[in-house]
């Protein structure tokens, strides 16, 4: 993928890219039969309190129905085109299947129009196949990757993210996520085949405060030009340090180094090495 950039008509245009879209149909209109309405909520839960800040306005958006399971078994489907999918980074293909059904995936890198796909556990190993872990050789790269069978794809599903299966023991593989942490999985979970596509993704410099707002997300204030009243990091007569051991949040909880996972998570034994470990 490639990323365009414009001539500084403006200032915000100096600094402003988007992506070139290979390959991508700009024209097409959504798959009417896949699009659900999408309700917006500025980060306020069941309650109406605000539990992710930072986040209101924005463009009108559909949501497209995207098939995460790849549960169409031994059935051939042939990709018509490439979309933009605005509730994502990656981009998305439309595949219709030998019976005529269609459904949105996400599209790897090598994917184009007009290319076959399939979901099966004797499927080739080429981008865009969805196979069980038990029947991808040792070394392949895959994303959309399950947690519990049948249940969907959960991991490595960001533009340019791609994992890489390492090992096979038992019931259980080896897989190196994107993060760096290597995790088990179990052998009859789902993977595809090949790198989640939009690579550049990225590279784009959104160049201007008003498309960030087009995407939904308010300006965020940092605490320490606020007043004492509002952040623990405010006051101070210039530009004044924290006044703490480390920066919070600003309900005085550590802002960073501090572990929230539980420690007797349950999920803890499947997760081999952390993407941080020392």
């Amino acid at each position: 993928m490639s990323v365009k950039s414009y001539k500084p008509t403006t200032p915000a245009r100096r600094n402003m890219s988007v992506s070139g879209f290979d390959g991508v149909d700009k024209k097409a209109r959504p798959e009417r039969s896949l699009v659900e309405v999408l309700k917006k909520h500025s980060g306020r839960n069941s309650y109406g309190r605000i539990t992710v800040r930072h986040k209101g306005g924005g463009n009108r958006r559909k949501y497209r129905v995207i098939d995460f399971k790849r549960d169409k078994m031994d059935v051939e489907g042939t990709v018509l085109r490439l979309e933009y999918d605005p509730n994502r980074s990656a981009f998305i293909a439309l595949v219709e299947y030998a019976d005529g059904e269609r459904r949105y995936i996400l599209a790897p890198v090598g994917l184009a129009a007009g290319d076959k796909i399939v979901s099966s556990a004797t499927a080739d190993i080429k981008p865009g196949n969805a196979l069980p872990i038990s029947a991808i050789p040792v070394g392949t790269v895959i994303h959309n990757i399950e947690i519990y069978p049948g249940k969907g794809a959960q991991l490595v599903r960001s533009a340019g993210v791609a994992a890489q299966l390492m090992a096979k023991e038992g019931r259980m593989a080896q897989v190196r996520l994107p993060s760096g942490e290597y995790r088990l999985i179990r052998m009859d979970c789902k993977a595809t085949i090949g790198q989640v596509g939009n690579i550049d993704h990225a590279n784009i410099s959104i160049g201007k405060a008003g498309r960030k707002r087009h995407m939904g997300i308010r300006p965020t204030v940092r605490g320490s030009v606020m007043n004492p009243v509002d952040h623990p990091h405010g006051g101070g007569e210039g530009k004044a340090p924290v006044g703490r051991p480390g920066p919070v949040t600003p309900w005085g909880k550590p802002a960073m180094g501090y572990k929230t996972r539980k420690t007797k998570n349950r999920t803890n034994k499947f997760i081999v090495k952390r993407r941080n470990a020392k």
